[in-house]
């Protein structure tokens, strides 16, 4: 199981080491650690990511909280089953933990996706997870736009349907990420990515789940 948590410190020297130092005299382990700034000076964010059940992981955030130089301690995700691989972006400002379900290596993998998550921030997983409710305000806007143009409110309803359609794809396409086009190649969208990767490996690896924060 892999625990992450979004610790905000004192902005003193030392805090960092203290940390460190805290999970290793307990044991506990560190899978990444990072340190970034927040809008008040005088208070850092420290991004833990670390391995361990259920019991290291409330371990970890009592021993944090007991820290003079904590100001809060939040635990963000834990994944027990499937592959979860972290990443840390912008110096911690942003932490993603994706799971995966797989039968090779895919650490490499997990942190592709994992960057697409920190970089474009979508809506969705996929698009089986779009609600009613958001593709009907899709083509309601889609529909309306239409009937505001003259040559395209003449159109029959038939051709209006195909275009609203080809709105949709559009839509799953920025706001999707299985759908979304791979940030490392344009030419495949993140589910192909994954596919031609773990094939690659002699293997399969499907998108459980993912966290950003």
């Amino acid at each position: 199981m892999k625990g992450i948590f979004s610790v905000l410190v004192e902005n003193k020297a030392g805090v960092l080491s203290k940390t460190a130092g805290l999970f290793a005299r307990r044991g506990f382990n560190i899978d990444s650690l990072a340190v970034g700034e927040t809008d008040d000076r005088d208070i850092s964010s420290m991004t833990i990511i670390s391995t361990g059940d259920e019991r290291i992981m409330e371990q970890i955030e009592k021993q944090l909280n007991k820290k003079i130089d904590v100001i809060k301690v939040r635990r963000f995700a834990r994944f027990a089953d499937g592959v979860s691989v972290p990443y840390i972006h912008a110096g911690g400002k942003i932490g993603v933990l994706v799971n995966l379900a797989a039968d090779v290596d895919v650490t490499e993998i997990g942190k592709n996706v994992a960057m697409q998550i920190a970089a474009l921030n979508p809506r969705f997983w996929d698009k089986s997870q779009v609600t009613e409710d958001v593709l009907a305000e899709e083509k309601k806007i889609a529909l309306a736009l239409m009937d505001s143009d003259p040559k395209m409110a003449a159109k029959p309803a038939q051709v209006k349907e195909k275009i609203v359609m080809g709105k949709l794809n559009k839509f799953y396409a920025e706001n999707c990420l299985l759908q979304q086009a791979f940030v490392k190649d344009g030419d495949v969208s993140v589910e192909q990515y994954m596919n031609n990767a773990a094939k690659a490996l002699g293997g399969k690896v499907s998108f459980n789940t993912a966290v950003r924060f």
